[in-house]
């Protein structure tokens, strides 16, 4: 176990790349054990990432870039501006809405964040939004797309740990939307706080025209929950639907003009899933010997004669999660802990869909956590606001969210309720 970790922690200090770090380490100990063949390093590889509910991985991505392309988050931003935009702070408000149905559609909340940031921001800009509030919220709001499903990160958690995705998707939905409250709560108190201007009385004339343009990107959640609530759709099915939606919604509406940059869409697409695979082809590998050696019991006699509690074990968990998102993104801090400590909260007596929801939340935390945030990159760098601006507006939001997850520990409920409620596992 000590030369696994040497050369986990030497590679990741020496910024490897974390697949190349998880396999590498793995690859160390099984060249080096007589009882191991090296063949296996690649049988495993190739096991893990050839599962059928990874197909749900590529087709999400795509989906969200296809309808990032069609100029529906513009339309669907123009629809929540004229539901809250004469409220105090309203284009902030706005700018949340539009985060949590864009997140209902991409799962990416990088991609929501770039976005929102050529969208939003100007607009902020032309109302007196000082640079610091409008590029904190952008990059904070983009990481609710974490927890609306359908989520990146909650699917490779399912896969990893053998749990329901569905109702890790609508474990999401309550505290995507507690997240999405604090944000506005906390953007209207700063607004009133620095005078902004409101945007003008409500326009009910205005909603109606704007619902009208906004009604073809509502419809892929529908599509998407839908299909899963109603037991027409797997995960990786509806995620097939999304793509089909997009790509008619798409050619109906560009034709000629959305085939020039469909190829294009589908390189990002690959891409972003090719890096993926590889993250998740190399703890298949961890996770085989971690099984091989017998780490995941040893690890659980280690902590439950600690004498922690469940709720000690998780704040722990937590801490370390915090600290991690510092450092690596989030599908680095799933396939770092995950493999390790579930074995753990499940001998625990942990729910193992409130834990997913409590990772993502740290996950979503995250992604504006410097040196790493990576939304505090795409923020800063699409909208040229200095990083040290977005950093410092992020902290009011960071603590709402931090309360959201402190909610989810002492009420996991708010977790597992509604999964409880609209749930029959009939699918994985």
């Amino acid at each position: 176990m000590a030369i696994v970790g040497i050369v986990l922690f030497a590679l990741l200090l020496l910024a490897v790349p974390i697949g190349i770090a998880l396999s590498s380490a793995a690859a160390a100990y099984i060249m080096v054990d007589p009882l191991l063949e090296p063949t296996v390093i690649f049988r495993q590889f190739f096991s893990f990432i050839t599962r059928y509910s990874l197909t749900a991985i590529p087709l999400f991505i795509f989906a969200g870039f296809l309808m990032e392309k069609t100029g529906l988050v513009g339309q669907l931003f123009k629809f929540a501006d004229s539901l809250v935009g004469h409220l105090p702070g309203g284009f902030g408000v706005a700018t949340v809405l539009a985060c949590v149905l864009f997140g209902a559609i991409s799962g990416s909340s990088v991609a929501m964040a770039a976005a929102m940031s050529v969208i939003a921001i100007p607009e902020m800009r032309k109302r007196g939004y000082p640079d610091w509030l409008s590029g904190g919220l952008v990059a904070t709001a983009g990481g609710i797309a974490i927890l609306i499903p359908p989520s990146i990160p909650l699917l490779i958690y399912g896969i990893v740990t053998e749990t329901s995705i569905i109702r890790l998707f609508f474990a999401g939905v309550i505290p995507g939307l507690l997240l999405a409250l604090g944000n506005i709560i906390t953007v209207m108190l700063i607004a009133i706080w620095l005078k902004l201007p409101r945007g003008g009385k409500f326009d009910g004339a205005r909603v109606w025209r704007e619902s009208k343009g906004a009604v073809p990107a509502l419809g892929m959640p529908v599509v998407i929950l839908g299909g899963l609530y109603g037991g027409l759709f797997t995960p990786t099915e509806a995620a097939a639907a999304a793509c089909g939606y997009a790509m008619v919604y798409g050619l109906i509406v560009g034709r000629g003009e959305f085939l020039r940059y469909l190829l294009p869409t589908a390189m990002r697409a690959m891409n972003l899933t090719g890096v993926i695979m590889f993250l998740i082809g190399s703890v298949g590998v961890f996770q085989f010997l971690a099984a091989n050696m017998y780490w995941p019991q040893k690890i659980t006699d280690t902590i439950v004669g600690w004498g922690l509690t469940p709720l000690g074990f998780i704040f722990a968990y937590m801490g370390v999660l915090l600290i991690l998102g510092m450092f690596v993104d989030g599908i680095a801090m799933i396939l770092l802990t995950v493999p390790v400590i579930f074995p753990v909260a499940f001998a625990m007596g942990i729910n193992p869909v409130a834990l997913g929801i409590m990772l993502t939340l740290n996950i979503e935390m995250g992604v504006v956590t410097p040196p790493v945030g990576l939304n505090l990159f795409a923020v800063s760098g699409t909208s040229k606001i200095p990083l040290k601006d977005v950093v410092k507006g992020t902290i009011p939001f960071f603590i709402g969210d931090g309360l959201v997850l402190l909610g989810v520990i002492f009420f996991p409920e708010l977790a597992t309720w509604l999964p409880d409620q609209l749930v029959v596992d009939v699918f994985k």
